[in-house]
């Protein structure tokens, strides 16, 4: 076995242990509705903006958490009925 594996397995270990980034993140979900749409991605989109103004509008958060992009655990729930979709947005808001 080489000499130097076990240090540069210490070291690997080392780096994948530490995060990427720092983040601080709300302790409860957001939930906002979107209109619905004929499609589903549009349905999201409008979900997504809703849950971004309603994080921008709340005293605790504010604009710093409004990134979707962000956000932990970030997920969609849609419905479908006549044709049209509705989808609220889910997520964690973070901030860097």
């Amino acid at each position: 076995m080489h000499r130097w594996l076990p240090a540069a397995l210490v070291v690997l270990l080392a780096v994948a242990a530490e995060p990427a980034a720092a983040a601080t993140c709300a302790e409860q979900p957001v939930r906002a509705r979107g209109d619905s749409s004929r499609l589903e991605v549009l349905a999201q989109a409008k979900a997504r903006a809703n849950w971004r103004a309603k994080v921008r509008a709340m005293a605790a958060l504010g604009a710093l958490y409004a990134d979707w992009g962000k956000s932990f655990a970030p997920h969609y729930r849609c419905e479908q009925k006549d044709g049209r979709h509705t989808c609220t947005a889910v997520a964690y808001p973070c901030r860097d």
